[in-house]
């Protein structure tokens, strides 16, 4: 609607100064004149009055007014917290009726803007406010109606500095003095040492239980270890987690809900350690010098992480050296001290050639098989000695290795296959040659030897024989490589080959790497995406099951993917642990911080709000106790609230679609009027 308004105005043709000190210098000679009872005065003043109206130029206005409509901003708080009790259906009824009766107002452009939490930065109302009124003047907003909880993130520190220029009102979901049981993770480290426990400190708060209450917090490893301890509400306690291998570790922590807890997501806590080694302790027995060794030797010393202890038989006890003992530059081997008194010290033990020569005597294999049973790793390296009597399969390893030897040696060149379930294997998968690239370089020689039936097989060699073989020994692993040619991969001959991969593969899977386990379920967040991984030896289940934080089950469809891999992604829309199985493993993963700011605290309040509302002359009303307030328009100055109102404030903003201007004095006519006043003049003073 257009409205019309007539104003009057000026606009002389000279400066204002200078028009007033005429007008002044005219009325000062006209005072004069009649003080002087002069004749003529009053006719002489015609012309003058005329030339200074002419030159005052007033003009009549007419301005065509479009009103500009104001903005009115609904912000609604769709957080996670809005999920507890009746949270969200208040929210939508009030959203409902708040747009319904605003946009019944013509004059009014009502905006409605919905938020969303993320796991790390919480809900922020404020920031989404000055978003939506960006693109207009503060002078034309009429007021925000914020419907949510009070658990904001970003509301100001201080407004009554740089407020917002507008009425802020808040509508508040959930019921004032609600109480919560919630865990905190006070401090918790990014790293631990592998073998060694770190600690958490963790509180659990419960308004409605008296300090000092014991409840039950359940501690997860996603290595499979649950246990259960008692802990005081009120007051920090350290839990202890046992970092068992390298690479990450997730520890997921839990309290049952107390009598009037609000959400489970608060109830849980879940995060990363990430385990690191000390250090490497590798123990690497060549049993005589060969081209292989020194490869052996520098693939090991190349990582700073390592410590290698090398030792090479130059000359067996059975061979006589008549040589004096001061001119000797050999030392002695330890034999007591490395198979007996540090044996447990080192995380991978190598023979590399090795034969049984009276050096170790057999009850010293006895103690190398009785380590690998309890947990350690065992790589043999073999050549023809292993086909020969002396060989040490015919030791008290033999229980343990994964294959006897036939004793044949196949001398022809061969070139390495991955093959079988070794295409699947972690340990070999990543060093198939891809589709159109050359195949692995060749080998000159492969010791013959039948598997074991619990053997995996990844490699073959010469007449598709095997060629690497694995195996688990109780608690412990062994690894067999059934030649001693591995070295010209490193040469590059003929192509050459991924000889530090492979044994960087092997030596970690040796020592249980979690990325390298060949049946595992792995899941990790990553970009707010549930990123789940299943791998196995044989075609894995189809399908895995997802349970939220909040306790929601979800059936994900797996997709196949190379190397024995199942992978699937889910989006992440709540902060805590996510469990993940199927049937036959289990995973859990964190999903952001140890305290997310939007479910820390989930209890409605009015603490963070009630400073931003006052300050801006708003009005804050609980859903539950006051209803919805009635809306009303009301002007700039007048007050923004009151009991069972809200006010939006009128600002009568407007555009001009049109002016005319009339002048009052036309030209012609204040030309005839100077020119009739000096003819009068001129009469009355000719009498």
């Amino acid at each position: 609607m257009i409205e019309a308004v007539t104003d009057l105005v000026f606009a002389p043709v000279i400066p204002w100064p200078a028009l007033i000190a005429l007008a002044v210098v005219a009325l000062l000679l006209f005072g004069w004149g009649l003080f002087r009872r002069a004749r003529g005065t009053l006719v002489r003043a015609i012309p003058v009055a005329a030339l200074l109206i002419a030159v005052a130029n007033p003009q009549v206005v007419q301005e065509d007014r479009r009103p500009l409509e104001d903005v009115a901003v609904i912000v609604v708080d769709e957080s996670l917290s809005q999920r507890v009790g009746e949270r969200q259906s208040q929210t939508a009824l009030a959203v409902e009726k708040l747009t319904e009766q605003l946009s019944a107002d013509d004059s009014l452009d009502v905006r409605v803007e919905r938020v969303t939490s993320t796991l790390d930065s919480g809900t922020r109302l404020f920031e989404v406010l000055e978003r939506a009124v960006s693109d207009v003047p503060r002078g034309r907003v009429a007021g925000a109606v914020l419907v949510t909880d009070g658990q904001v993130h970003d509301a100001p520190e201080d407004p009554a500095e740089g407020g917002p220029g507008y009425p802020v009102h808040a509508l508040l979901t959930g019921e004032p003095d609600q109480g919560d049981r919630r865990l905190l993770v006070q401090s918790a480290p990014d790293f631990g040492l592998v073998g060694k426990p770190v600690s958490l400190t963790v509180r659990v708060e419960d308004e409605s239980l008296a300090d000092g209450t014991r409840v039950p917090l359940t501690i997860t490893v996603n290595d499979g270890e649950t246990r259960t301890m008692q802990v005081p509400v009120g007051s920090a306690v350290r839990v202890p987690v046992d970092i068992s291998h390298a690479g990450q570790t997730v520890v997921a922590l839990e309290t049952p809900g107390g009598e009037e807890d609000l959400s489970p997501l608060n109830n849980q806590a879940a995060l990363a350690i990430n385990g690191v080694r000390d250090r490497l302790r590798v123990l690497l027995i060549s049993g005589k010098p060969h081209m292989g060794e020194r490869a052996w030797r520098n693939l090991l010393k190349s990582d700073p992480n390592v410590d290698l202890v090398h030792f090479t038989i130059l000359r067996p006890p059975s061979k006589d050296d008549l040589t004096p003992l001061r001119e000797l530059a050999l030392i002695a081997f330890p034999i007591q001290e490395l198979f007996e008194e540090r044996l447990y010290d080192f995380d991978l033990i190598v023979f590399d050639r090795y034969m049984r020569s009276g050096l170790v005597p057999n009850p010293y294999m006895a103690n190398v098989a009785n380590y690998v049973r309890q947990g350690g790793a065992l790589l043999l390296a073999v050549g023809p000695e292993f086909a020969q009597p002396f060989s040490l399969y015919d030791s008290p390893l033999a229980d343990i290795l994964p294959a006897a030897p036939s004793g044949e040696v196949l001398p022809e060149a061969f070139r390495p296959r991955v093959a079988g379930v070794g295409l699947r294997h972690p340990v070999t998968d990543a060093i198939v040659p891809e589709a159109g690239a050359p195949p692995l370089g060749p080998w000159i020689r492969h010791i013959q030897a039948r598997p074991k039936p619990d053997a995996t097989s990844v490699m073959t060699g010469a007449e598709r024989e095997p060629l690497l073989l694995l195996d688990r020994v109780d608690e412990g692993r062994v690894a067999l490589l059934l030649s001693d040619t591995l070295w010209l991969w490193e040469k590059g001959w003929r192509g050459g080959g991924p000889q530090a991969e492979l044994v960087r593969r092997l030596a970690h899977w040796l020592m249980k790497e979690p990325d390298l386990e060949e049946e595992a379920l792995r899941a990790e967040v990553s970009g707010g995406q549930l990123q789940i991984e299943r791998r196995s030896l044989d075609p894995a289940p189809e399908t895995v099951t997802v349970t939220t934080p909040s306790g929601r089950e979800e059936t994900v469809p797996l997709s196949e993917a190379p190397g024995g891999r199942s992978t699937a992604t889910l989006p992440v829309d709540e902060p805590g642990v996510y469990r993940i199985g199927d049937g036959e493993m289990q995973a859990i993963a964190a999903a952001g911080a140890a305290n997310p700011l939007e479910t820390s605290a989930v209890v409605a309040t009015d603490a963070k709000l009630r400073p931003v509302v006052e300050a801006s002359g708003g009005g804050l009303w609980w859903l539950a106790e006051d209803g919805l307030p009635e809306i009303r328009r009301v002007s700039p100055d007048a007050a923004m609230a009151g009991s069972g109102w809200m006010g939006m404030r009128a600002n009568g903003d407007y555009v001009v679609a049109g002016v005319r201007q009339i002048p009052l004095l036309p030209l012609w006519a204040a030309i005839l009027l100077i020119l009739g006043g000096v003819v009068l003049a001129w009469w009355r003073e000719g009498r």
